[in-house]
């Protein structure tokens, strides 16, 4: 499947975009933000978690320092932030296949970090478009991550997002 894109042209919109995904996940998933810093990728990651059902009371935070965070919901939440990674031995003592691949959503922003082998999944790249607009990209890479981006673009053409 092609890239299929959104630009969104606030952090209002990012976060809406990050709560349809969220709503139509409906079985474990890998999600891939990729884009550089200020992108937006912790904004989606945060309406991802609202989408799942995580508790808006929870503050949902890239997990630059600790690699990863686990948010109880719908589908737990499991956030990667790998900027910081030094090591990849470090991802195995974390268990990462295990919650890549496992009951969850494994949300995984600075995904290159893990390697140049695509891995099954969904996945968005950001882009910037001036100085506020982003251009968000997304990728499926297997059938089920197809299924996802089917079932999100169906979601945005019956009820569109309108500019914050």
């Amino acid at each position: 499947m092609p890239g299929r894109a959104i630009v969104s042209h606030s952090e209002a919109e990012t976060l809406e975009i990050g709560v349809r995904l969220g709503r139509v996940l409906e079985h474990p998933a890998l999600i891939l933000l990729q884009g550089e810093l200020g992108a937006g990728k912790s904004v989606l990651a945060r309406g991802i978690a609202r989408g799942l059902g995580v508790d808006p009371q929870v503050p949902i935070t890239s997990p630059t320092f600790t690699l990863m965070n686990h948010y109880p919901a719908r589908l737990d939440l499991y956030h990667f932030d790998l900027y910081r990674l030094s090591d990849p031995d470090e991802l195995l003592e974390l268990g990462f296949d295990d919650f890549a691949h496992g009951r969850g959503v494994a949300l995984v922003e600075w995904p290159e970090r893990l390697g140049d082998n695509p891995v099954p999944g969904v996945r968005v790249e950001f882009k910037h478009c001036g100085e506020e607009p982003r251009e968000l990209i997304f990728f499926a890479v297997g059938t089920e991550s197809e299924a996802i981006l089917q079932r999100f673009f169906a979601q945005l053409l019956a009820e569109p997002l309108t500019p914050a």
